[in-house]
This record gives C-alpha cells, structure tokens and sequence, in this order.
C-alpha cells in the first residue's frame, strides 16, 4: 500500500528531479558537455530513486496543490477541503462578523450618548393608535 507523503517529502521528490534530469542529460550528450556535472553529489541513481520521487511527486497530501517545477497543475482531490482549512476559515468569518458587531455597537453607543438616534420614533408608532382587543 502507498501511504501519502508529508509536504517535505513532495517538495524534497520535486527537487531530487534535478539531478535525475541532469544525470540523464549528461550521459546522452558528450563526455565534453557544457553540463552541471553532479557525480560527486550523486553517483549513482536507482531507478527505486526515481520511481519513489515520482510517486512522491505525484501522490501530495489530500487538499493540497500538485506542482511540477513551482507550477500548480492540479488540486489534488476534487471537492476536499481539510479539516485545518474549515477551522481557520471559519475563525476568519466569526471574526470578521465580531468585528463588524464591535463596530455597530460603537457607533450605537456614540450615537446615544451624543443624543443623537436615528430610527423610528415610537411617538407616532401606528399601533400606539390603535384600541386594544379585549
């Protein structure tokens, strides 16, 4: 079974595929080469390396973003969000809300004790008019 890497070991795949790119660029081309010659960093490179960098780089964590290069291509699960993501957003709106209450509370409060409230006066209410039922 294929157990899901950590977002470290997905971005550290992502850049073991340069020296496997590099490796296999240098030995299609000439021993003269204008290459980055990484053989004394890597000498030999299994291909288990590079299967597992793949898998790496293809199977990140559930909610994130595939990225090939610092390019995202993909969501990497359609309609998933993570629980960590529901919780901050979900701060963020309480949040905001509390806010926008602390600040119409405020301008309540500065509007009555500079006797000043607009709204509906209750002198001349329609119902104050009105007979009562029994």
């Amino acid at each position: 079974e294929f157990y899901v890497p950590t977002r470290l070991e997905a971005s550290e795949a992502q850049a073991f595929t340069f020296p496997v790119e590099t490796n296999v660029l240098r030995q299609t081309t000439s021993k003269r080469s204008q290459w980055l010659d990484l053989s004394r960093l890597k000498k030999d490179i299994q291909p288990w390396q590079e299967r597992h960098s793949t898998e790496y780089m293809t199977h990140t964590p559930l909610g994130s973003l595939n990225s090939i290069g610092g390019v995202a291509i993909e969501i990497n699960s359609v309609n998933y969000v993570s629980p960590r993501s529901w919780l901050a957003t979900s701060h963020v709106v309480l949040g905001f809300f509390l806010f926008v209450g602390y600040l119409w509370h405020a301008r309540r409060a500065r509007a009555t004790a500079a006797r000043f409230e607009k709204g509906i006066d209750r002198d001349f209410e329609h119902v104050l008019s009105m007979t009562p039922l029994n």
